[in-house]
């Protein structure tokens, strides 16, 4: 069974920068599209980076230019490098893997597999 755990959240103040990471146990098949979302409290959830077997990656609006998604294969962590960060990017992060991008999770309901989301603050 595919377990994601993410870790590495926290508070920083605005303009500071923070590694949440995801940890992936089990097997996640080769093809599988991998990324971040977030949602705050009161607010939708919002996809955040997504980064697909070929390496290519995508990113909101919101966060391009100042968030970087990156996995490392070997020892299946994904990493969300978050810097420049703003009050409004405060919201529990969730890392999800699936044959499909988390955008089509943000508009279906249906992420396949995610982890508990590690909470970040900014203020």
């Amino acid at each position: 069974d595919v377990q994601l755990v993410e870790s590495g959240g926290g508070s920083v103040q605005a303009g500071g920068s923070l590694r949440p990471s995801c940890t992936v146990s089990g097997y996640v098949d080769i093809g599988y599209c991998m990324g971040w979302f977030r949602q705050a409290p009161g607010k939708a959830r919002e996809g955040v980076a997504s980064i697909e077997s070929d390496g290519s990656t995508i990113y909101a609006e919101s966060v391009k230019g100042r968030f970087t998604i990156s996995k490392d294969k070997d020892k299946n962590i994904l990493y969300l490098q978050m810097n420049r960060q703003k009050p409004e990017d405060s919201a529990m992060y969730y890392c999800q893997a699936d044959w499909t991008c988390v955008w089509v999770g943000i508009a279906t309901g249906d992420f396949g597999h995610t982890g508990q989301g590690t909470q970040v603050t900014v203020s």
